[in-house]
């Protein structure tokens, strides 16, 4: 059976509207409530959020649930996803509730819940949340907020966590840091200022309505601008609620996760920490990573796109490293999540140790040229099914002779196919993915 609420990240919509209407919020917290019990006579659960505005009357209106099921709550205040993650597994905490939507603009909100352990939760679980939120929705039980006073500790001590997997100082680093007017905008420069860095803060102010606006992980424009103008020695742009991190060189270079990921991986090699010397990745990951990589004789794994089929290889597999072109970075050794902070604390201590910065520790990352296409389409078909997409896909794949690489793939959330075509020459690249792309109206369009 599908599930209704719950996607592959949470629960996701329009804040005040289903699913994120005040009844379901509410019988949501009451099912996990239920849930969390089986584990302990009343179990604590804690909730953070990101800055959207939102997110404290999410958060009240799940915790009245939360109290009504017999859990006990407590409230971290504006803290990032991985925040909430790490303060749920070293915790008190059965359970853990984000209120945030990522990248998304303000009006989106949403719900992740991560378990004792620091992990999402498994589907088998989420199902049976699910049905259960359904049911004490369907019972029209009236919703009841529960007024929240904020831990201030509780931010505090994952910040102590942070600081304490770095064994350099910063001191003397220029860094330009973009915090997304989202969850990091008070830790990040917090943190890098206590380590010695001098920081130059934007997207910093936010008012509930500007998180990712023109500004953070999905655009790094200003950021870069900032970088260049200042003589920064790095800059780094964090996405919403701060899971992910895109990074600026010196020169103004854009470094995202494939670049990390590079950069991270050998340093873990060097160092003996690079568990059977394997990188997961996904589908998505540059094939320049994959052949830099191999240089080093570092073997890379690719997953379907998601951080969390990162994560559930990485588990399978035992690898210490792995993550998503997006940011998504996941250190294995500290985290059960990505988290960009920690991304750039692994990063700029590298960078300290290793006296270069990002232009120097990423010059022989060959990037191909790379093409993501969206055609909106009205029904999904089989393209096994397609004659005349697959006869456009062998074309492309032909003409590339194992030096390119074509993806098809379509969205779980929207009516799209997404082609993604990779390789050497640029016009090769734009020429296919045109004409697959068509192909694919023409058929589904």
């Amino acid at each position: 059976m599908a599930k209704q609420l719950f996607g592959t990240d949470g629960i996701r919509g329009v804040a005040g509207e289903y699913p994120l209407d005040a009844q379901t919020i509410h019988a949501f917290g009451a099912a996990l409530a239920e849930d969390a019990a089986g584990a302990a006579g009343r179990p604590e659960i804690l909730i953070g959020a990101d800055t959207r505005e939102s997110g404290r009357w999410i958060a009240e209106m799940a915790a009245g649930g939360l109290v009504r099921g017999g859990a006990k709550v407590c409230y971290a205040g504006i803290v990032t996803t991985p925040g909430v993650a790490y303060l749920t597994r070293t915790g008190p905490f059965v359970a853990g509730v984000m209120i945030s939507a990522s990248h998304n603009p303000y009006l989106d909100n949403g719900i992740k819940v991560f378990g004792h352990s620091g992990f999402k939760l498994p589907d088998s679980e989420e199902h049976a949340i699910e049905r259960r939120t359904l049911g004490l929705r369907a019972e029209g039980t009236a919703p009841r907020p529960v007024s929240l006073d904020e831990d201030a500790s509780l931010d505090g001590a994952y910040l102590e966590f942070l600081a304490s997997t770095v064994s350099v100082r910063f001191d003397g680093m220029k860094v330009a840091m973009d915090c997304g007017n989202g969850s990091a905008y008070l830790l990040a420069p917090a943190l890098f200022r206590r380590l010695g860095a001098e920081v130059t803060a934007i997207g910093a102010e936010p008012d509930g309505r500007n998180i990712n606006l023109g500004c953070g992980a999905l655009h790094v424009e200003s950021l870069r601008e900032a970088v260049v103008r200042d003589g920064a020695d790095f800059g780094v742009a964090f996405d919403g609620d701060a899971d992910r991190a895109i990074f600026i060189s010196r020169s103004g270079k854009v470094v995202d996760g494939d670049g990390v990921l590079l950069v991270c991986a050998r340093a873990l090699k060097a160092a003996g920490k690079l568990r059977e010397n394997v990188v997961v990745s996904t589908v998505m990951s540059n094939l320049g990573l994959e052949q830099a990589l191999e240089r080093a004789g570092i073997r890379m794994v690719r997953t379907p796109v998601g951080d969390k089929y990162v994560l559930e290889e990485m588990v399978r597999i035992g690898a210490a490293l792995g993550g998503e072109q997006s940011g998504h970075v996941i250190f294995r050794d500290y985290a059960t999540t990505g988290d960009g902070i920690l991304t750039a604390l692994r990063l700029f201590e590298i960078s300290r140790q290793a006296g270069a910065g990002l232009d120097e520790l990423t010059e022989d990352l060959r990037v191909f040229p790379q093409r993501l296409v969206n055609v909106r389409v009205r029904e999904r078909k089989d393209l096994a099914e397609t004659p005349s997409v697959a006869e456009e896909i062998r074309r492309a794949e032909e003409s590339f002779g194992g030096s390119g690489r074509v993806l098809v793939r379509f969205s779980g959330t929207e009516p799209l196919a997404r082609v993604m075509v990779e390789g050497r020459d640029a016009e090769q690249v734009e020429r296919f993915s045109e004409s697959i792309a068509e192909a694919i109206r023409k058929e589904m369009g």
